[in-house]
């Protein structure tokens, strides 16, 4: 792993002396981890990984009650503990000096507030952003990593699996909930990647829709969308099944979305452009007169986040290459009647080709009581 962490370090000091930048400020929780290993959530308080490219030397600042998790976890051994009732940028200011040119920043990341310590502390910089190479940097994920997806990819596809034997007459979507987030702890899970999504009959048709106490009831299209973290990265999976059994409106609907997904997984491969496993996908469902209840991106990519680079849209030329990871994950929404999602997580391998890492079943399973 250490072999791992100092490969990513190396190829992003590279691009920051390449970029001129005098010192590197990584604020982003997860993006911390990506270089370090170690991962924490400190909310209101300061963290960062700082890179200071004038003497080579690298520093992780924590909040001093992760100190000891940081010195056993992280790579960069620098460690600067920061109490609560210091100011975290004059912390910063003591440690790294102040004659500085230019810093490198998470802009996505970094808040007005957190520029205007900055700027009170450390005179006459420039701030270029460091946050779209990061991602491209993440967005080429290495075969362990794809392993690391696929392990939380088996855990969430063996919730999916006990979790729908457990639906009975009188469920609510909130109960649904309870039963997966517990099965996600049960098979080895740190917790959910994302809010898990249970929606049924016209709530179906709200691609972002919440779960609430709305019954699951007969003839109900059933939508689950939802995905675990495990040792770090996250899985993403969507399957819509049917209360009791479908209607002829309801086959086809589930079918072309069914047909759609398939598509679009053939159209992905090194080389093309992201948007045009979108484009693949999406015909399926204009063609078969559902284009205006589409109106979404394909898909996402996957890693450490739950929603990372690459954005599969169809407008997007950037072109896939091994070691892109993403869902696949077409539907259609018919507002009041409901909807249909299907979702699958690839991996461009080596060779170029996809590898689906999602195996549950696409075929139409009928729940009855």
């Amino acid at each position: 792993m250490s072999e791992q962490y100092q490969k990513r370090l190396n190829k992003f000091i590279q691009y920051l002396e390449n970029q001129q930048v005098d010192v590197a400020i990584v604020n982003s929780p997860k993006n911390v981890f990506y270089y370090t290993g170690f991962h924490s959530e400190p909310y209101e308080r300061f963290m960062a990984l700082v890179i200071d490219l004038r003497n080579q030397k690298n520093y992780l600042f924590v909040p001093a009650l992760d100190q000891e998790a940081a010195e056993e976890t992280s790579y960069v051994k620098e460690i600067v503990p920061v109490s609560d009732e210091l100011n975290p940028y004059k912390v910063l200011k003591d440690t790294i000096g102040e004659d500085l040119q230019s810093i490198g920043l998470e802009t996505k990341n970094t808040s007005l507030f957190q520029q205007e310590q900055l700027h009170s502390l450390f005179s006459n910089f420039s701030y270029q952003n460091i946050g779209e190479f990061i991602s491209s940097q993440r967005m080429r994920k290495s075969s362990e990593e794809c392993r690391k997806v696929q392990h939380a990819v088996q855990v969430i596809e063996k919730v999916l699996k006990e979790g729908i034997t457990r639906i009975k007459d009188g469920m609510t979507e909130l109960d649904l909930v309870a039963e997966f987030e517990y099965l996600m702890r049960k098979f080895g899970a740190d917790g959910p990647s994302f809010s898990t999504t249970v929606l049924s009959g016209e709530k179906s048709s709200l691609p972002h829709g919440s779960p609430n106490r709305k019954k699951l009831n007969h003839g109900d299209f059933l939508l689950v969308d939802m995905g675990v973290i495990v040792d770090g990265y996250c899985s993403d999976i969507t399957r819509t099944f049917v209360m009791g059994e479908e209607t002829a409106e309801q086959r086809r609907i589930y079918d072309i979305v069914r047909e759609a997904t398939k598509e679009g997984i053939l159209a992905a491969k090194a080389g093309v452009s992201a948007g045009s496993v979108d484009i693949a996908a999406r015909n399926v469902i204009q063609m078969n007169g559902y284009g205006q209840y589409f109106n979404n991106r394909v898909g996402h990519g996957l890693g450490m986040e739950v929603h990372e680079e690459p954005s599969i849209h169809e407008k997007n030329k950037l072109t896939l290459e091994p070691g892109f990871l993403f869902t696949i994950e077409p539907g259609i929404y018919i507002p009041g009647y409901g909807g249909v999602r299907m979702e699958e997580n690839v991996y461009i391998e080596e060779d170029g080709k996809a590898k689906v890492l999602t195996t549950f079943p696409t075929e139409l399973i009928k729940i009855g009581y």
